[in-house]
């Protein structure tokens, strides 16, 4: 009989910390840290309030740094070495989390609401902890929409810079032409800004409806509705099926989850990518143009002509003295004379004057 194969192997590749099943997520570096934040970014972030209530929090003396009140909301902290209180209670950052939202329409992303109506955070576990909307969907949009309380991430994604694409799924009144969806995608101009889709793609007809798939870079106030409406096909339905590496699957309305692992680590490894194509995609200065060699320009003749340079004495040193002559290579400028001949201007307004007088 032959010898069985040894187990040893296999059982340390399943106990490696490097394997596919047990790689852990890390969080992107240059994301904000933990170690050095501001004092009222750090007390939003542990829960305690908005920042703008947390700012009044500390300039009332309610807050104090290692035992002394700290009424400054830019002072710099660090949670893990120094102790920080409000209102004598001690304040520690919660763990990240990060929770996949199917939003329900009628909700809204909002974490205050005077009317009391209902709001996407209370959908999610918060278990006591500050949560946040990643972006913004209206009241009457429904889909994919991720909660967390990292305000790094939170603030990257969102971030216009980045041009993280946002997947929707439309149905409207009417069919397109394809005139209509190649004006869509050059874009249209509004009172607040320049709205354009990165791309449109016809689904499916429905009676007199059609079903798009549109994409964006870049979420601004009811962008959707508002360019539909101006090509005359009015939004029906609305929902976001993606937000960057993150898809809405088979989450029921209504319904949160976390986020898995593997999700985690694909949404890591989304923020890297973009942030090393922005800094990539930064234009370097343009150079100013050398005129040194060709004809001065408008601009310099005329400033050449107002600007009048001064010597150490004091007076004008582009002007000649009574007694100095002109210069071998130059001429005696004539007299002014007029347009219609006759004597110069100098001896004529002289006479002019004696008249006068």
């Amino acid at each position: 009989m032959s010898p069985k194969p040894s187990r040893s192997r296999n059982r340390n590749r399943r106990s490696s910390p490097s394997g596919k099943g047990q790689r852990r997520s890390s969080r992107p570096v240059f994301l904000s840290s933990e170690n050095d934040l501001r004092l009222q970014k750090f007390l939003a972030n542990a829960g305690v309030d908005s920042r703008r209530n947390c700012e009044a929090l500390i300039r009332d003396g309610r807050v104090t740094v290692d035992g002394k009140v700290v009424t400054d909301p830019a002072r710099s902290v660090n949670p893990q070495e120094q102790d920080v209180r409000a209102d004598g209670e001690r304040l520690r950052l919660p763990a990240f989390k990060y929770f996949l939202l199917n939003k329900p329409k009628g909700v809204l992303c909002t974490n205050r609401d005077p009317r009391g109506r209902p709001r996407a955070v209370d959908l999610v576990p918060s278990r006591d902890q500050r949560m946040f909307t990643v972006g913004r969907l209206d009241e009457n949009t429904q889909g994919l929409l991720l909660i967390t309380n990292d305000g790094g991430l939170a603030e990257h994604l969102a971030h216009p810079r980045y041009e993280v694409v946002r997947r929707y799924r439309a149905q409207v009144v009417g069919i397109p032409t394809s005139e209509t969806i190649a004006e869509l995608e050059k874009g249209m101009h509004f009172s607040d800004g320049f709205f354009r889709f990165h791309s449109i793609r016809l689904m499916k007809r429905k009676g007199r409806s059609t079903f798009l798939e549109l994409e964006l870079r870049e979420g601004k106030n009811r962008e959707i509705r508002r360019l539909l409406a101006r090509s005359g096909h009015k939004v029906i339905n609305l929902e976001r099926i993606a937000f960057g590496p993150l898809r809405i699957g088979y989450l029921a309305v209504g319904q949160c989850r976390e986020l898995r692992a593997e999700e985690l680590r694909g949404l890591y490894g989304f923020i890297e990518e973009t942030q090393s194509r922005s800094t990539g995609r930064r234009r370097p200065r343009k150079p100013k143009p050398d005129t040194s060699g060709g004809a001065p320009s408008s601009d310099a003749v005329s400033k050449g002509k107002s600007a009048v340079r001064k010597s150490a004495s004091g007076k004008p040193a582009n002007k000649k003295s009574s007694g100095q002559k002109y210069g071998s290579g130059s001429k005696k400028p004539a007299s002014r004379k007029p347009a219609s001949g006759g004597r110069p201007m100098s001896e004529g307004r002289g006479k002019a004057r004696a008249k006068r007088r």
